[in-house]
């Protein structure tokens, strides 16, 4: 179904994840080290990929940062830490999703489902009203093309993630309308998988970054303190 590259030091990790992600049809590329790992993630990128944090030569924080000046490709973390700055590092980087180890396969292999059905690589349609409708997306300074998953303002392009592009989507549907994290959440994240409010007040963080750098006055993305999100159209 998908060609999913799987960079861990951990052999016994490799093994099962690869066994349970071939047993539902995907074919598994599998690194053992940071710097390999990004080399076969630029040179021959996949449908998504899954970086554990801790490696040699190369931790999977520093793969994800380099890794996002070339490319938007979806990304799962793993990590073994339980700490909560690192998730937020992650997400700030541009990670779509988050596992912390030890996890069980079915919630990776669901986990994996969800993105790639967000991202259409599974083989179906994106879930996005927009995307099922074919619509282009145009307010103000920012246009929005789904079908082929571009975003420009005033003209330049920005490159966002698979889930900065469909909360930025949900935002710019409805201009003026306040989006609460939930609703947010529900837009850009299968219904099994479950974000807290830091994760999208990450992602929009992250998002604001990308559009000060071609427009440094940005400020299309309105924070409603205690409420949610919402577009403001100019």
């Amino acid at each position: 179904m998908a060609n999913i590259t799987l960079v861990d030091d951990d052999e016994n990790i490799v093994a099962s994840v690869s066994l349970a992600l071939e047993s539902h049809g995907h074919k598994v590329t599998a690194y053992h080290d940071g710097a390999s790992g990004l080399e076969a993630l630029e040179t021959t990128p996949p449908d998504l990929a899954i970086l554990d944090v801790k490696m040699p030569r190369m931790d999977g924080m520093e793969v994800l940062r380099r890794l996002r000046q070339t490319s938007q490709i979806p990304v799962i973390m793993l990590t073994s830490k339980d700490e909560e700055i690192d998730e937020i590092l992650g997400f700030n980087l541009g990670a779509d999703d988050y596992i912390h180890k030890p996890f069980s396969q079915r919630l990776l292999i669901e986990r994996v489902k969800a993105l790639l059905r967000r991202t259409g690589a599974d083989g179906g349609e994106v879930e996005t009203a927009a995307e099922a409708a074919g619509k282009a997306i145009k307010r103000g300074k920012l246009s929005m093309d789904p079908a082929r998953h571009e975003s420009t303002w005033e003209g330049k392009p920005v490159k966002l993630t698979v889930t900065e592009f469909l909360l930025l989507q949900a935002l710019a549907q409805r201009p003026g309308f306040v989006k609460s994290r939930d609703s947010l959440m529900d837009a850009a994240y299968d219904d099994q998988v479950y974000v807290d409010d830091r994760t999208i007040d990450s992602h929009v963080k992250r998002m604001r970054k990308k559009f000060r750098v071609v427009d440094p006055e940005f400020d299309a993305i309105e924070t409603l303190y205690g409420v949610g999100y919402r577009y403001r159209e100019s």
